[in-house]
């Protein structure tokens, strides 16, 4: 099953999307919202799996067209974002950037920040930053949303509370990012508002791709048409969705609609492709002494992508456009964030 959001309103509008992404249905009569079908899960879902297989059956006359430009991500905000770090080669790459080795503890413990939540941006959305100086790159990942889970759960037991999937574009201002983890108190400005792919899918709409809390595909990276990467999110993830959902809930619970990260997917072998610029900028170092790639410009655009085995796009595309950024308080944003 595959869910959305269309643009309405500050949450959106609840939709049910055919698996190939040409239609969709309105699931308003339902629950108004993804959140809102979230905090009622297990009265929502049956009722939301009957309107999509009526959908995939062609029993639905009155389906509308799929307009990605419409969509907002599954959640336009949320209550939580917990992104993890999954991928060790990324975090070894990206701390040899900025002078600092891997402590032997991050094999076993996963590295973890809490994102931005209030302010979600939509999969084609601009992304504005103030200044080209801050060093922008973007990240491609997994993401998944839980239901309700409780403080302690067990990584076997997290996993039975994924209720979706969905791929991530997690914006970084690298060069905002030594001076505040240098303080010793986390991300901060150096993570502005991230986007999600259009549609949201239940894990078993995944098939054998999605095992032992692991999506088993490659990612596809394109920045200004030319193709980064594609590193299989299955491949070098040291720790598991449960394993990082267990994390996020050690010491806390987590409510329906919070959202865990897999952090930036990264393979060792080369070969893959990249899912971020601070990796190619930091294997050039290693390679010739020097990083030529730049970090991204205004009017650069980076899309983010997952192909089923078929080549069918299964949560349709992140497209998005690097614009400048001054603030105006008589912009829609800033009208919407005063309320």
């Amino acid at each position: 099953m595959k869910l959305g959001s269309l643009q309405e309103g500050r949450d959106g509008q609840l939709i049910i999307v055919k698996n190939d992404l040409s239609m969709y249905v309105p699931a308003v009569h339902i629950a108004p919202t993804m959140q809102a079908a979230l905090d009622k899960w297990d009265q929502a879902e049956p009722k939301l799996r009957d309107i999509a297989q009526k959908l995939e059956n062609g029993e639905i006359p009155n389906a509308k067209p799929f307009e990605p430009a419409r969509m907002a991500s599954p959640l336009p905000r949320a209550y939580q974002i917990a992104d993890g770090s999954a991928y060790l080669n990324h975090v070894e790459l990206v701390r040899k950037a900025r002078g600092a080795e891997m402590p032997p503890e991050f094999l076993s413990d996963p590295l973890m920040y809490q994102a931005v939540s209030d302010t979600i941006r939509s999969p084609m959305e601009d992304v504005p930053i103030p200044s080209e100086d801050f060093g922008i790159d973007f990240e491609g990942e997994v993401a998944v949303i839980v239901d309700d889970t409780p403080m302690g759960v067990t990584p076997e037991d997290a996993l039975n509370h994924i209720k979706l999937v969905m791929i991530m574009n997690d914006v970084s201002l690298r060069n905002l990012i030594p001076n505040e983890l240098g303080k010793g108190f986390g991300f901060f400005q150096s993570k502005p508002p991230s986007a999600f792919s259009p549609v949201a899918v239940t894990p078993d709409t995944l098939g054998g791709a999605w095992k032992d809390g692991k999506l088993h595909l490659p990612l596809v990276c394109t920045l200004n048409d030319t193709e980064t990467g594609r590193p299989n999110a299955g491949i070098d993830m040291q720790f598991d969705f449960g394993q990082l959902i267990a994390h996020a809930a050690r010491t806390r619970p987590l409510s329906a609609g919070a959202i865990i990260g897999s952090g930036t997917i990264s393979n060792h072998d080369p070969d893959s492709g990249i899912s971020c610029l601070a990796e190619i900028r930091m294997i050039e170092k290693i390679e010739s002494g020097e990083m030529k790639t730049p970090f991204m410009k205004y009017g650069d655009r980076i899309k983010i992508e997952m192909f089923d085995e078929n080549g069918q796009s299964i949560f349709g595309a992140i497209d998005q456009k690097i614009v400048p950024y001054a603030y105006n308080a008589n912009t829609a944003e800033n009208k919407a964030m005063a309320g």
